[in-house]
């Protein structure tokens, strides 16, 4: 396992906050070159600041995950800067919750843009250059609410359930131009994600269960840089972890 992430460049999309800050900071302080993708630029400049006050190196690109030319411009912008992509971590991710008969469809379809399609987008943009390249790693974030259904959870859990599925089959697809895949599955991660919640009655279940279990989100950092660190044929093609605290 290599300690140093020296001359890799990684693209991270929900880069302003939560994991995607997190691992933005822990990666780069290992010698990685960090490129931002999310909505939020003053947020992302922020974190771009204090990466080069460290001595690292980081860019920022406004991007909208849920329109795919927005992302396939932050793949371009990030080719354009450093010439290649080591890489994506397909990372933004919205969590609504709710009894289906509320009929939150805005909401369903939010979640689908941005949790399914989000990620495809992602793949899309980087796999024709890290094909070319013949080396590269897509890492897709999906959640332990892809590997069990809860209550109020429904639309939610198949979004990451669809996140797993299109990771095995990207696995199983781009063996021969020596690509790695990685799926991380987390559970109750103390970031912005419950503050999405819109329906009182699950948002305070939920709410309530964070402040009591989750963790910080450097725990998902150290998880991505267990993966991409191993030497160039291991692939680690799925981590599942929880807080200890987490029953389910």
């Amino acid at each position: 396992m290599s300690d140093s992430l020296d001359n890799q460049v990684v693209v991270i999309t929900g880069g302003s906050s939560g994991l995607g800050e997190a691992t933005a900071r822990h990666l780069a302080s290992h010698g990685a070159t960090i490129v931002l993708g999310a909505r939020r630029l003053e947020r992302m400049q922020s974190i771009v600041s204090d990466i080069e006050a460290s001595g690292g190196t980081a860019l920022a690109v406004t991007t909208d995950v849920t329109d795919r030319h927005q992302v396939q411009h932050l793949v371009d912008t990030a080719l354009a800067e450093y010439g290649r992509v080591d890489v994506m971590l397909n990372n933004a991710g919205l969590m609504q919750q709710s009894a289906l008969d509320k009929l939150k469809i805005d909401e369903w379809d939010n979640m689908i843009d941005i949790n399914i399609k989000g990620t495809l987008y992602g793949i899309a943009a980087v796999l024709p250059q890290m094909q070319k390249q013949q080396n590269g790693h897509i890492i897709n974030v999906s959640s332990v609410a892809g590997h069990k259904v809860t209550p109020a959870g429904t639309v939610y859990c198949a979004t990451k359930y669809a996140v797993r599925a299109i990771s095995e089959g990207l696995r199983q697809e781009v063996k021969d131009y020596n690509l790695r895949t990685t799926i991380i599955s987390p559970g109750a991660i103390d970031t912005e994600l419950p503050s999405h919640i819109t329906d009182a009655e699950a948002s305070q279940a939920i709410n309530g269960f964070y402040e009591s279990a989750a963790i910080p989100a450097d725990s998902f950092a150290r998880a991505v840089y267990f993966a991409i660190s191993q030497p160039a044929d291991v692939d680690i093609n799925e981590i599942l972890y929880r807080p200890t605290a987490q029953p389910l």
